[in-house]
C-alpha cells in the first residue's frame, strides 16, 4: 500500500497540472482519482448521445416525473377541496383518505422509478479501484473536488437533455408542496370545524340532554348501582349502543363516601367542579393509549385497568395514568340527574376521547 503524497503513485504516471486550461473536466477528474489512489479501469456511455435510444429513455424518465407531478397535484387538490367531513352512510367523504393514500403512493412510485431508470439506463457505467491510504490533503484537491462535482452534474445530462430537468422540476415541486400541505392545512380548512371531531353521542340534541342507558337501552337511576360498583353506559339515542358511536362507551362509577370526597377535591383542582353528581363519576371507557376498552375496575384501590397494555388510571385523581404506556388521563363526562331521576350528561365530553392521535386537536 502506498501513502498519499499529493502526486500520482502508480508507476509510469506523471503529475498533471490541474490548472492547465487545455485539460478537459474528465482529465481533472481522472487525475484527482489517481492522486487518491483510485484507478478508473472502465468507463463507457450506455447510450449514444443524440441517438433514438437516448431520446426514448429521456421520454420514459420524463414521463415518470410528470406522473409524479400530476399525482402530487391531485393530492393537493383532494386535500384542499375534496369533502372530508364525516356524514353517516355512504358519501364522498369516505374516499378522502384512500384518495390521499393512492395519489401520494403514485407520486412516490413515479419519482422512484424515474430516478432508477435515469441511473440504471442513462448514466455511464464506471468501474474504479481504490487503495487505502492516509495523509494530509493538498490544496489542489479543492480544484479537483469542485471539478469532480461539476463533472457529476454533467454526467446527469440535464444540459443536453433539457426535458429531464423540466420534468424533474415539474414532478418534485408538487411533491414539496405535498410535504408542506399538512403543516399549513389548518390555515386552509379547520379540521375541527363545527367541533365534529370532538363530538360523541352524549352531545345534547336540540337542547335536550342525553340520558345514560344500559346496553339494552334502559335508563339508569342512582339506586341501580351500589357503592363501589360500576356499570358501562351508552348515550340514550338512536344507534347509541352501536359502532356508529364507538367513542361513547362510558364507565359510570359509584364511589364510596371518602373516595368521592377525594375525587371532588381533585376535580376542583382540575377545573372540573360539578362534573360529578353526588358520589357518582363517569369516565370514558376508551383507553387513551391505543383505544382498547379500559374496563377492569378495582374498587379497593379505585384503579381502572386496561387489559390490552396494562395501563392503569386512578379514578379518584381525575383518572390520571399511574402505570403503563398511557400518557393522558381518561376524559370525564359531566353528569347529573334529570327531573325523572335518571342520569343524564350535562354536556358532551370537554376533552378528546381516545388515544392521543385520535380525535385530539
Amino acid at each position: 500500500m502506498s501513502m498519499h503524497t499529493g502526486q500520482p503513485t502508480r508507476p509510469g504516471q506523471e503529475p498533471i497540472d490541474v490548472n492547465d486550461p487545455g485539460l478537459s473536466r474528465f482529465d481533472i477528474v481522472r487525475e484527482g482519482a489517481r492522486r487518491d489512489d483510485i484507478e478508473i479501469v472502465h468507463y463507457e456511455e450506455q447510450v449514444v448521445p443524440g441517438s433514438r435510444a437516448e431520446r426514448r429513455l429521456v421520454r420514459t424518465v420524463a414521463g415518470f416525473f410528470l406522473i409524479t407531478g400530476l399525482a402530487a397535484t391531485a393530492f393537493l387538490a383532494i386535500y384542499i377541496w375534496w369533502p372530508w367531513e364525516y356524514q353517516p352512510g355512504r358519501g364522498g367523504d369516505k374516499m378522502f383518505t384512500p384518495l390521499l393514500g393512492a395519489t401520494l403512493g403514485i407520486a412516490l412510485l413515479g419519482v422512484g422509478f424515474g430516478i432508477l431508470t435515469w441511473g440504471k439506463k442513462l448514466l455511464p457505467k464506471e468501474v474504479s479501484i481504490q487503495d487505502r491510504h492516509e495523509g494530509a490533503v493538498p490544496a489542489e484537491d479543492r480544484v479537483i473536488t469542485s471539478q469532480t462535482m461539476l463533472y457529476m452534474a454533467d454526467e446527469l445530462g440535464v444540459r443536453r437533455r433539457p426535458l429531464l430537468g423540466m420534468s424533474l422540476l415539474a414532478g418534485l415541486v408538487p411533491v414539496g408542496a405535498v410535504a408542506a400541505a399538512p403543516l399549513v392545512g389548518g390555515l386552509i380548512s379547520d379540521p375541527h370545524k363545527n367541533n365534529q371531531m370532538m363530538t360523541t353521542g352524549f352531545a345534547p340534541q336540540d337542547g335536550r340532554k342525553i340520558r345514560l342507558v344500559r346496553e339494552d337501552g334502559r335508563p339508569i337511576r342512582p339506586a341501580d348501582i351500589s357503592a363501589g360498583g360500576q356499570i358501562t353506559v351508552f348515550p340514550g339515542i338512536e344507534h347509541g349502543v352501536s359502532n356508529r358511536h364507538a367513542d361513547s362507551p362510558t364507565l359510570l362509577i359509584h364511589l364510596r363516601d371518602a373516595d368521592a370526597e377525594e375525587s371532588r377535591r381533585n376535580n376542583e383542582r382540575q377545573g372540573h367542579g360539578g362534573y360529578m353528581w353526588g358520589n357518582f363519576a363517569a369516565y370514558s371507557k376508551v383507553c387513551t393509549h391505543a383505544g382498547c376498552p379500559a374496563s377492569l375496575y378495582e374498587q379497593q384501590t379505585n384503579r381502572l385497568l386496561c387489559p390490552c397494555h396494562q395501563s392503569q388510571f386512578l379514578i379518584t385523581d381525575n383518572a390520571k395514568p399511574i402505570f403503563g404506556p398511557a400518557s393522558r388521563r381518561l376524559p370525564q363526562l359531566p353528569i347529573e340527574v334529570d327531573a325523572e331521576g335518571y342520569f343524564v350528561a350535562k354536556s358532551d365530553y370537554t376533552e378528546a376521547v381516545g388515544p392521543d392521535f385520535w380525535e385530539r386537536p
